[in-house]
C-alpha cells in the first residue's frame, strides 16, 4: 500500500469536517506559541554573555564562546527533534513535550539566579581583601548551569523544529489559493518570532538588568508556559499530521537497492522505472519525476521482471527495489547538502550580534534621551527594522516583482538566500570600521584601560544591527520556505530542521574561529579587553571570507535542481 519501505502514508483525500480545519485561523495559535517561546530564547540568548561574565565570572571569550556553544547545540538537536517528529511523534505532540522540556530549563535557572549559594561571588562585589574568592563556577554550580542551559537547549531544539512545519501543514499545497497562502504564512511566522524577540530584548532583558537574574528567568518560565497553553487551545482547528515513519531508514534503503543493482542494466526509458500507483484506495500522493542528477541512485529503481504491479515491491522488499519517488526524495537531500554548507559562514557572522556586538556596546555610551539602555537590549534596533521590512517585503515587494517573473514568491527561494548572503558581507565590513572608530576613540580619550563608558553612543553598532536584520529577513526566511517546499511529505520536519543546521555550524564555527584567531594571531581577541583587542581585525577577515563563501553559494545555486512534481490521483473502481 506505501512507497517502499512502508514509511510514507499519502493523505486520504479529506472528509467534509477536514476541509474546516487549518488555514489562517488555525495558524494564529502557531504564532502565539512562537511568539512566547522565542521571547523567553531571544532575550536569554542576547544577555546571557553578561551573565556569564559579571555572576559566572567567566572571560570574554569563553562567556563568547559558552553561548555559541550553547545555540549551536540547540539548532543540532532541532535535527533529532525533526526525525523524532517525523518518525514517532506528531508535529504537535512535539511541541508540547519538547516545551514542557524547555520549561523545567527555565525552571532551574530561575532557582540558580534566586539562591546566592548557587552561584560564585561576584568579581564586582568581593571586597578587596577578598579578591582571591572571585573565581569561576565551580563544578557544582557549573553542573547546575548547564543542565539548565542544555534542558533549555533541547526543549526549544523540538519546537524550531516541529512548529514551522505545523503551521505550514495547515495549508493544502495543491490548491493554488492556499499555496500563496503558505507562501506569506513563513513571512508572518518569522514576523511573530521578530515580535516576540523585540519584547524578550527589551521588557526581559530590562527585568534581568534591573529586577534581577531571577525575575527575568521567571517571566522567560511563564511565556513559555503560556506558550503551550495557548498552543493546546488550537488543537481542536488543526490539520494533525501522521508520523510517517523512518525517513532516514528510506534513504538508506535506496542506498542499498542502488548497490545492490548496480549489475543490473539501466532501462532506456523512464517509465520502465519501478513507481507505484495505489488503484486500492481514492488518496492523493506526490509522485516526483524522475531527474539525470545522480543517476547511480536510479538502479533502486531497477525492476527485475516485466512488470511493475505492487506485488513486485512486496517481493523484492525495500531493500531490494525502491519508487522512483523514494529514490528523488534521496537525490533532493543530497542536493541540498551543499546549500547547507555555503550558508553555514553567514550565521557564524550573524553570531556577532549576540556575542562581541554585545560586549562592544558594554564598553560605549548606553544612553538615549536620558534613559540608559541595557547592553543586551541593543539588538532591538536590529528586531525593529524587520518589523518593518518584511511586511513591506510581504505587501509591496512580492506582488511587484510577481508581476515581472511570474513567479508566486516574487523571486526563487535560493535567489532570497544569495541577496542575504551578500548582505552579511556588508555587514561584517561596516562593523570593521565602527570598531576601528570605537578603539580610536578609547586611544584620543586615553580611556583603553578604563573601565569607564567611552564617550560614543552604542547606536553607531546601530548599522550592523541593521544589515544583519535584512540578512535574516532574505535568508534565514528564504532557506525555511527554500527546505519546506523542496522536501518531501514525509520528511518536512527533518527537512525543515535541516536548515537550523546551517545556523548551529555557524556558531560553532564561530567559536572555532576566536580560537584558531587567537592562535595564529598572536592574540587578535585575548586580552580580554577590547580596547587592546584587535575585533576590527577579526570582522575585515569575516568580511573577506563571507565574500568568498558568497561566490561558492553562487555555483551551489546555480547546480542545484529544483524538484518536479506530477500529483496522481487514483480511484477506487
Amino acid at each position: 500500500m506505501g512507497i517502499c519501505g512502508g514509511g510514507f502514508r499519502a493523505p486520504q483525500q479529506p472528509d467534509e469536517r477536514e476541509t474546516k480545519l487549518g488555514g489562517t485561523r488555525a495558524v494564529l495559535f502557531v504564532y502565539g506559541m512562537e511568539g512566547l517561546e522565542i521571547m523567553a530564547y531571544s532575550s536569554i540568548v542576547n544577555s546571557l554573555v553578561i551573565y556569564f561574565s559579571t555572576y559566572m565570572n567567566f572571560s570574554i571569550t569563553r562567556s563568547a564562546t559558552t553561548l555559541t556553544n550553547f545555540m549551536g547545540t540547540t539548532l543540532m538537536l532541532a535535527l533529532f527533534a525533526g526525525f523524532v517528529t517525523d518518525t514517532y511523534l506528531s508535529r504537535f505532540n512535539t511541541c508540547v513535550l519538547f516545551g514542557c522540556i524547555e520549561l523545567l530549563g527555565y525552571t532551574l535557572l530561575t532557582i540558580q539566579a534566586h539562591f546566592d549559594q548557587l552561584r560564585p561571588i561576584p568579581c564586582k562585589d568581593a571586597a578587596p581583601s577578598k579578591m582571591n574568592e572571585c573565581h569561576s563556577a565551580d563544578g557544582g554550580q557549573a553542573a547546575f548551569l548547564f543542565i539548565g542551559l542544555y534542558l533549555i537547549s533541547l526543549g526549544s531544539s523540538g519546537v524550531k523544529a516541529a512548529l514551522p512545519p505545523l503551521g505550514a501543514g495547515q495549508f493544502n499545497e495543491n490548491d493554488p489559493k492556499e499555496k500563496a497562502l503558505l507562501s506569506s504564512y513563513f513571512n508572518w511566522f518569522w514576523f511573530s518570532l521578530i515580535v516576540g524577540s523585540f519584547i524578550g530584548v527589551t521588557l526581559i532583558v530590562w527585568i534581568s538588568s534591573n529586577k534581577g537574574w531571577d525575575w527575568a528567568f521567571a517571566a522567560c518560565a511563564i511565556a513559555v508556559l503560556f506558550g503551550i497553553i495557548f498552543l493546546c487551545i488550537g488543537k481542536s482547528v488543526y490539520r494533525h499530521d501522521i508520523p510517517n515513519g523512518n525517513s532516514i531508514l528510506r534513504i538508506l534503503q535506496v542506498f542499498v537497492a542502488a548497490i545492490r543493482n548496480r549489475n543490473l542494466p539501466m532501462p532506456e526509458n523512464a517509465h520502465e522505472f519501478y513507481e507505484i500507483h495505489d488503484n486500492e484506495a481514492r488518496m492523493e500522493t506526490e509522485i516526483l519525476q524522475k531527474t539525470d542528477q545522480f543517476r547511480f541512485l536510479d538502479r533502486a529503481a531497477i525492476v527485475r521482471i516485466n512488470t511493475q504491479s505492487a506485488s513486485t515491491a512486496v517481493a523484492l522488499g525495500p531493500w531490494h527495489l525502491c519508487t522512483v519517488t523514494q529514490i528523488e526524495e534521496t537525490k533532493i537531500l543530497i542536493r541540498m547538502l551543499p546549500i547547507i554548507l555555503s550558508t553555514i559562514f553567514m550565521n557564524t557572522c550573524v553570531a556577532q550580534a549576540q556575542t562581541f556586538f554585545i560586549q562592544q556596546s558594554s564598553t560605549m555610551d548606553t544612553r538615549i534621551m536620558g534613559f540608559r539602555v541595557p547592553s543586551p537590549s541593543l539588538p532591538a534596533i536590529s528586531l525593529l527594522f524587520m518589523l518593518i521590512l518584511i511586511p513591506v517585503y510581504d505587501r509591496i515587494f512580492i506582488p511587484l516583482i510577481r508581476k515581472f517573473t511570474g513567479i508566486p514568491t516574487g523571486i526563487q527561494p535560493l535567489q532570497r538566500v544569495g541577496v542575504g548572503l551578500l548582505l552579511s558581507t556588508i555587514s561584517m565590513a561596516i562593523a570593521g570600521v565602527v570598531e576601528t572608530r570605537r578603539k580610536s576613540v578609547a586611544v584620543q580619550h586615553n580611556m583603553v584601560d578604563s573601565k569607564d563608558p567611552l564617550p560614543m553612543s552604542m547606536f553607531w553598532l546601530g548599522f550592523q544591527y541593521v544589515f544583519l536584520g535584512a540578512t535574516d529577513v532574505f535568508t534565514l526566511v528564504g532557506i525555511l520556505e527554500f527546505f519546506y517546499a523542496e522536501s518531501s511529505p514525509a520528511m518536512k520536519s527533518l527537512s525543515t530542521a535541516i536548515s537550523s543546521c546551517s545556523v548551529a555550524f555557524g556558531y560553532f564555527t564561530n567559536t572555532v574561529m576566536v580560537e584558531v584567531v587567537n592562535k595564529t594571531s598572536g592574540g587578535w581577541l585575548a586580552s580580554n579587553n577590547l580596547n587592546r583587542d584587535k575585533l576590527n581585525y577579526y570582522y575585515w577577515l569575516l568580511a573577506g571570507l563571507s565574500a568568498l563563501n558568497f561566490g561558492f553559494y553562487l555555483v551551489c545555486a546555480s547546480w542545484y535542481r529544483y524538484k518536479k512534481v506530477k500529483m496522481w490521483m487514483e480511484v477506487k473502481s
